[in-house]
């Protein structure tokens, strides 16, 4: 059995190479059509800056935004909302040294003492390369989980809103303090990255919202505390597989702080485990997406019991999305770089798939969703977008109730919403 294993890891890792005879260059099979700010943008996604395509002291200013309108319809109401513009600027110092940054304000404005809106550095890094393949960030950065973390671009991906799997379980634009270490292979067309950040806050997890609470996101984050994440993405024809993991403490506490809650303390203590993989393609027009995630927090219990606030165990997310440009097959002058992309998106969840003795499991957690829709690109940094979502839900635990009916609605365990939306780049 172990030689049939190797055996085929042989004849795939063989295929990988005859596509390899350049690797130096992974990034133009990753971003096509990348706008002036983009091609200072290093070897996957979006987000990092590279000294081969910016001249000596290059300062670049760009950025990205959107805006939707969503119909509830089984509580029959409506918002719209702007909900980000992101400010982008890159400095290029030299060769070898550059500098990143994004500025996002969420909701359109911050009001003193009303609970919407957020200013906030989304990242803020400076970046060291060491040859044409590697490199090292030091600072505010995305860590590489997921599809979405470095490809959040509205123009990067299907649908108004982003995959929930990548919202609630995955944290979408996920920045933590840290150092990381990115490269890509001579031989074989792989890149893999590595990076050691600042953990997460069990203090600051809060029920039927996931892991996104307790991240520090640069503004005064504990560090006692520490966390690695790695991945390592291959490029295999027209797919891209990747592999990525994150694992770190989460109580940032003090020794004598933990200690009076009867909680652990040190680097590690209360270990956070997530795992994710996914499957890329793309080709004539076609695209197909695969993502599965789980998360394991063995020591949820000792959490609820310092913090009162419902934690799981466990918890997963999967999704596949298929998309098609209609105006691939065009030949016309009239639809160069225009594109009509139909996509269909199902994503399962369950934000609380394990709970310990002393958690409250909530059904509502447990959601499918089923979303369809039209994207409409005029030119490659503009979006319009409209879709359909529907959605299924387990029952609300009557035990999470604060008001039960008639003083509040019923919880509607299927329900149906319409998205419109717009985004651009530049």
């Amino acid at each position: 059995m172990f030689r049939q294993v190797l055996l085929g890891l042989g004849i795939m890792l063989l295929g990988v190479t005859s596509e390899a005879q350049d690797t130096v260059n992974l990034k133009s099979r990753i971003q096509p059509g990348m706008t002036p700010a983009q091609q200072l943008i290093a070897n996957t996604g979006e987000d990092l800056l590279t000294g081969n395509n910016a001249g000596h002291s290059q300062t670049v200013i760009s950025g990205y935004g959107q805006g939707s309108y969503q119909r509830d319809f089984q509580y029959q109401s409506s918002k719209i909302n702007l909900d980000r513009v992101v400010l982008f600027v890159g400095h290029q110092f030299n060769n070898n040294i550059a500098f990143f940054s994004e500025l996002e304000v969420t909701d359109a404005r911050v009001e003193n003492g009303k609970p919407k809106g957020e200013i906030g550095m989304e990242q803020a890094y400076l970046k060291f390369s060491l040859n044409p393949r590697q490199y090292f960030v030091a600072g505010l950065f995305i860590p590489r989980i997921g599809i979405l973390n470095e490809n959040h671009l509205p123009t990067n991906y299907n649908g108004v809103e982003r995959p929930l799997v990548e919202q609630l379980v995955i944290p979408s634009t996920w920045s933590e303090m840290g150092i990381g270490f990115y490269g890509q292979m001579s031989t074989l067309p792989i890149a893999y990255s590595i990076a050691a950040l600042n953990g997460l806050d069990a203090s600051s997890f809060s029920h039927g919202t996931g892991i996104g609470g307790g991240k520090g996101e640069g503004s005064f984050a504990n560090a006692n505390n520490l966390a690695f994440t790695a991945a390592v993405k291959a490029f295999v024809g027209d797919f891209q597989i990747q592999v990525s993991g994150y694992a770190g403490g989460t109580i940032g506490a003090s020794h004598y702080t933990a200690d009076s809650i009867g909680l652990q303390s040190g680097m590690f203590a209360a270990p956070l485990y997530l795992g994710e993989a996914d499957v890329q393609y793309s080709k004539a027009g076609f695209t197909a997406k695969l993502l599965g995630t789980y998360i394991s927090y063995p020591d949820a219990g000792d959490i609820n019991r310092a913090y009162a606030n419902n934690t799981p165990s466990a918890m997963y997310g999967a999704y596949a999305e298929l998309g098609y440009n209609f105006f691939e097959t065009i030949k016309s002058e009239a639809f160069d770089n225009k594109q009509l992309i139909g996509f269909v998106r199902y994503e399962k969840l369950d934000l609380n798939s394990k709970i310990p003795e002393n958690g409250i499991y909530d059904g509502t957690l447990k959601q499918s969703h089923l979303i369809a829709g039209l994207n409409f690109m005029p030119i490659p940094n503009i979006t319009i977008k409209a879709d359909v979502r529907l959605t299924s839900t387990g029952p609300l635990n009557k035990a999470l109730q604060i008001n039960p009916p008639p003083v509040s609605r019923i919880y509607p365990e299927q329900n149906q919403f319409l998205n419109i939306g717009f985004g651009y780049s530049f």
